[in-house]
This record gives structure tokens, C-alpha cells and sequence, in this order.
């Protein structure tokens, strides 16, 4: 067995873990790596769709493989020269873009398997998303040469093929081979792709799926014969049993490729979704005015933290369309409402698109709020938006109130800049902030407060019980900046770096 960690060795993300017997494998996630990313692009400067894989390759952004899809390569680039890997699928672990944003670079014919709470997340993503790449899992923008062929243009829609973890309800495979308002007659085309279940594949490892905790739902571990992946995981959300199941199945494990994410940390973890409640219902019960929940996109289980504030506070939780959107798609997996005593905010815009009209509005209208609503009766609402809704402030125009930052630190510089934005958003309208706070002198920066945020993270201390219960013989971090922090605990620690490969007998 051969296994080599193209990216996400000591970065935060990124992870594409290759995994070979014989000459045939799996890549375990095809993530983007963020870290690389943004040393070229932000947010209005991006690799250009255009050239296909042209630019990511060039800076090294992706590895140097002959596996890309075919529509992808503009005729001034060859892949001849690079090594054409017997890759069977991709096990994704779960639909953060960190570990599925370069899935839909890969061969048009090469399979993910995943949850089918992943998969129907990855499909509403891409349903509500207006660009990049990233977003193109569930189904992708085929290209076709012009001019020459250095130019690649979008044609049809593609839909990857999908080897699911378990079987599919008739509903949830209905919303994946469908693209909402593209039945008509000059509708762009949409070919969904081929479906099939785990235990009715082909793939060179006897694989075996187990559901684990994380910040977004459907989050899996897998072992494949004697490797056990533990994907993202963390032993303090409110689905630490399903962490602690993969744990005792995977006991014994040869080796155990684990993430690292909390290893830079020196201070351990001690939140946990219910210190997050405990501290979040305070500051709703201490507000006078309109409440802004500012979480991470998908993280559904804060979201319910949120909604259970609003019950106990006789207050309304107010979420996008975009969001109303994703809960009807993992409906369709659990069977779980979640919309009921929930509005949707209705925002000021020209047009709206096939999945709201389609969808949410026909589904719940009734529940659309107008921002005159919430002027009016500010007392009467928590509002979810993220730094991106903040201009809807303006159609509020809310007089004080509360905002709470529920979500994890920043890593990057220009982060931080987006911070000085917020926190200007937030003093024009007299907000007052929780979650975290403006340090002066110099160039203004967040310092972030405890106990509004529980990371989707494992921590040192967990980390620690984890590795000694399964007690592998060999054992890779990957998802760190501090694998050095492993070697200095464990014994049968390879460090590793990107492109590196390590053989077992």
C-alpha cells in the first residue's frame, strides 16, 4: 500500500490524500487549500474559469496529475508529462470547501463517495451559488473550446456521479438529478449523473462509512482496510456519540491519518454547544432592540442553538433564502422540518431565481418578514446574517440592539480587514458587539472573546484519548500547522509534506 498526501500536510485544509494498492485508489477529500489560495486571489481577484485548470496549475495550486477533467484543459496546456494516477473515487468526509473545492477539477467520470447529507447539502450549494468553481460538486459547468481553444465556454450542466454512503430516499434522489427551473424549453441542459450505493461499488478497499461530528452535518469517517480517516471530527458537539462509535471501530487500525486542526492551540478547547447557548440566551434576554446571529454557512446545529433562543426568548428567528433553501434540501435526508416558527427575511432585490421562486417561496411565502416588519418591532426578531447581509442593515435601519460573532477566529490578514468592515457596519448602528472586539493602537484587529463559539474542531485533550484508544502503529496528521506537536506526544508519528509518499507493507 502506498500513501501519498498531495496538499493539506500543514495547512489547515486543502487535504488530498491518495491511497493506492496495485496500481488503483481512492483520494480521501479533494479540498481547496485556502492558504495557497489567497497568497494569488481575493475576493475580486480570481483564477478565470475561462482558461479551465490553466491557472491553478501554473501556480501550484493543484497537484501536477493527469486526472482533470478533459473539458478543463485549454489547448495550450498538456497534461501528458504528469502521472495519470488508477484513481477509483474521492471519499469525501464532509461539504466544507477545504475538503470538496477542487472535487470538481476531477475526471467527469470519477465518483464521490459521500453521505447522502452531503451530497443533498453539496446539491442545494451549487443550486444557489452564481460562480466559481468550488461550488461545482454536486454538478459542474461543461466547457467547450472557442477561439481557437484557449477559451473555454460554458455549454451544459454535468452532474457528478454520487456512490452514497447509504440508500437514498426517493425525494432526495429526485432533488439531485433535478436543477430547479431548467425543465423548460430554452433552459440550459441538465444531465444528471449515475447514483449508486457503497455496497453495490467497485472500489479497491473493502470501505466502511461511519457518521461523525462536526460543525455541518453528514461529517464522515472512513476505514478502508487498514487505514483508518478520520476526516474533521470533534468530541464536544452535540453528536459526540457518533465520534466516539468511528473511534471503537476503528481501533487497531494499522494506520490512522488524523487532523490536526487544534494542535497550534495552546490553550485547550473547553466550549461546547451548550456553553454556547448558556451565554448567547443571556445576551438575547439582556437586549432591548433587533438581535443579529452571525454563524458559520451550514452550521446547522448553531442554528438550532439559535432557534431554541428565539422560542425561549418569544422572539423569531429570520434566516436568507439561501439558508430556507439548504434546510429544505436536508429535509429531504432526515425527514426533519425545520422551517416551522421561521421567517425568512425578504430581501429588496430585482429578480429572483429559479430555486427561491420554485422552492422557498412556494413552500413558505407566508413566511417572507419585510424589513419594515423588523424596524417596526425590532424586539421581536433574531436575525441570522453574516458580513456579507450587513447592507440590509440599511432597509432596517435598526436603533441599537445586539450582535453576536458565532463563529471561528480569522486566520488570514485580510480577514482581519473584514473585521474593520463589520465592526463599522455594527457602530453605525449603534450594535452592541458580542463574540468579539476591536483591539486599537497601530492597525485595529479582533481579539475574540470565549464562549460564543464552539469549534468544529477536536481538541488537544480529545485528540490525545483518540489516538491512545485506537492505538494505531502508524499515524499521519494531516489538516495542522503543528504536526511536529504529534511527533512530540506519539510514537510512530510520520511527518509528512505535500507530494511525499509513504510505502507499507
Amino acid at each position: 500500500m502506498k500513501i501519498t498526501v498531495y496538499d493539506g500536510a500543514t495547512t489547515i485544509g486543502g487535504n488530498k490524500i491518495y491511497v493506492e494498492e496495485n496500481n488503483r485508489g481512492v483520494f480521501l477529500d479533494f479540498g481547496m487549500n485556502f492558504a495557497k489560495y489567497t497568497k494569488y486571489f481575493t475576493e475580486f481577484l480570481n483564477e478565470r474559469s475561462v482558461r479551465g485548470i490553466h491557472d491553478l496549475l501554473h501556480l501550484q495550486l493543484i497537484p501536477k496529475l493527469n486526472i482533470y477533467r478533459s473539458d478543463l484543459i485549454p489547448s495550450d496546456l498538456s497534461l501528458s508529462s504528469y502521472p495519470r494516477l488508477g484513481v477509483k473515487a474521492v471519499l469525501l468526509s464532509h461539504a466544507h470547501l477545504d475538503h470538496c473545492g477542487n472535487i470538481a477539477l476531477l475526471n467527469e467520470n470519477m465518483p464521490v463517495v459521500a453521505s447522502p447529507m452531503s451530497i443533498a447539502i453539496l446539491k442545494a450549494i451549487r443550486d444557489v451559488s452564481y460562480g466559481g468553481v468550488g461550488s461545482e460538486v454536486a454538478y459542474f459547468s461543461w466547457r467547450r473550446p472557442v477561439e481557437g481553444g484557449r477559451i473555454l465556454s460554458s455549454c451544459k450542466y454535468k452532474g457528478r456521479n454520487f456512490i452514497c454512503t447509504e440508500e437514498m430516499s426517493e425525494d432526495l434522489l429526485d432533488f439531485i438529478t433535478h436543477k430547479p427551473g431548467h425543465e423548460g424549453r430554452y433552459a440550459d441542459k441538465f444531465e444528471p449523473g449515475e447514483l449508486y450505493s457503497l455496497h453495490d461499488s467497485n472500489l479497491p478497499f473493502e470501505i466502511e462509512a461511519f457518521e461523525v461530528d462536526h460543525s455541518i452535518y453528514g461529517a464522515t469517517g472512513y476505514i478502508l482496510d487498514s487505514v483508518a480517516y478520520t476526516g474533521d471530527i470533534r468530541m464536544h458537539g452535540k453528536n459526540a456519540q457518533k465520534s466516539r462509535k468511528f473511534v471503537k471501530e476503528a481501533r487497531n487500525m494499522q494506520i490512522l491519518i488524523v487532523e490536526g486542526t487544534c494542535a497550534t492551540k495552546e490553550e485547550d478547547i473547553n466550549e461546547s454547544e451548550s456553553l454556547v447557548f448558556e451565554n448567547c440566551l443571556k445576551v438575547v434576554e439582556e437586549s432591548e432592540g433587533v438581535v443579529i446571529a452571525d454563524f458559520s454557512p451550514r452550521n446547522f446545529e448553531r442554528l438550532e442553538t439559535f432557534r431554541e433562543i428565539a422560542e425561549k426568548t418569544s422572539r423569531e428567528l429570520v434566516v436568507s433564502a439561501k439558508d430556507a433553501y439548504m434546510l429544505y434540501a436536508i429535509e429531504l435526508v432526515d425527514g426533519v422540518c425545520r422551517m416551522d416558527g421561521v421567517g425568512i427575511y425578504n430581501e429588496l432585490k430585482d429578480r429572483r431565481s429559479k430555486w427561491e421562486t420554485l422552492v422557498v417561496r412556494e413552500r413558505w411565502g407566508e413566511q417572507y418578514i419585510d424589513p419594515n416588519e423588523i424596524r417596526k418591532n425590532p424586539r421581536n426578531y433574531i436575525l441570522c446574517f453574516s458580513f456579507y447581509d450587513m447592507k440590509n442593515l440599511l432597509d432596517i435601519k435598526p436603533e441599537g440592539g445586539a450582535y453576536i460573532y458565532s463563529a471561528s477566529e480569522a486566520f488570514s490578514e485580510e480577514q482581519e480587514f473584514d473585521f474593520l468592515r463589520l465592526y463599522n457596519w455594527l457602530r453605525t448602528f449603534n450594535l452592541r458587539v458580542y463574540g468579539f472586539k476591536m483591539e486599537e493602537g497601530g492597525r485595529a484587529v479582533p481579539k475574540f472573546e470565549k464562549g460564543y463559539h464552539a469549534s468544529g474542531h477536536i481538541s488537544r485533550e480529545d485528540l490525545r484519548w483518540m489516538i491512545e484508544r485506537i492505538d494505531p502503529e502508524v499515524i499521519i496528521p494531516v489538516h495542522t500547522e503543528n504536526p511536529k506537536w504529534f511527533a512530540e506526544n506519539f510514537d510512530g508519528v510520520k511527518e509528512i509534506r505535500d507530494g511525499e509518499t509513504l510505502l507499507f507493507d
